[in-house]
């Protein structure tokens, strides 16, 4: 369990942070900027969240919307502890992503993709508030998997990040085009 009675803590103010399990980093290390990344596509499902709450279009698909991105939400923080972990450091009490995670992902895809139109060209980004910050998500978790890339390339990581944010990715820009399919926002398919 986490406790987070103090706030600041004047241990990074030379630049370094802590790992789970112990060690210092410097904040700029591949693995912090790894799993910052992954904190700032949870900040961006949030608001997403916050976008489809203000809308008054379809109250079945808002709450289908925000009760998956809040299971995304939580699975984030499963992988950026599991990021934030060293190998030698990890215990099997420490959260981390599950083969159900990733076969949850896949069953919302394949759910959602059903109910869509056969798409023949790009989607450019936009459409409406939820469709275009489910889009400005798809992009930085499509960055997040790069720093996980990055990372994986000079420290194993565990075996499902990669496979997760991949297909999360994937399940934003399904998710976009569903939302805006029943939210009545408008999408515009790339000219070329």
């Amino acid at each position: 369990m986490v406790s987070l009675n103090r706030i600041y803590t004047k241990t990074g103010d030379r630049g370094e942070t802590g790992l789970v399990g112990g060690g210092r980093v410097p904040k700029d290390d591949v693995r912090i900027e790894a799993y910052g990344t992954v904190d700032e596509l949870n900040a961006c499902i949030g608001l997403v969240r916050e976008r489809n709450c203000a809308t008054n279009v379809d109250a079945d698909a808002q709450e289908r919307i925000d009760a998956a991105l809040e299971q995304v939400q939580q699975v984030l923080f499963n992988l950026g502890a599991s990021l934030a972990t060293r190998a030698e450091d990890r215990r099997d009490s420490h959260p981390c992503v599950t083969e159900a995670d990733v076969a949850w992902l896949e069953e919302r895809i394949e759910t959602w993709n059903a109910e869509l139109p056969a798409l023949h060209s790009f989607i450019l980004p936009g459409g409406g508030p939820v469709g275009a910050t489910l889009h400005l998500a798809r992009t930085v978790c499509r960055r997040a998997e790069r720093r996980i890339c990055t990372l994986s390339t000079i420290e194993p990581i565990a075996d499902l990040v990669l496979p997760y944010v991949n297909r999360l990715s994937d399940m934003l820009f399904v998710l976009g085009r569903w939302a805006a399919l029943r939210l009545g926002e408008k999408e515009t398919l790339w000219k070329y």
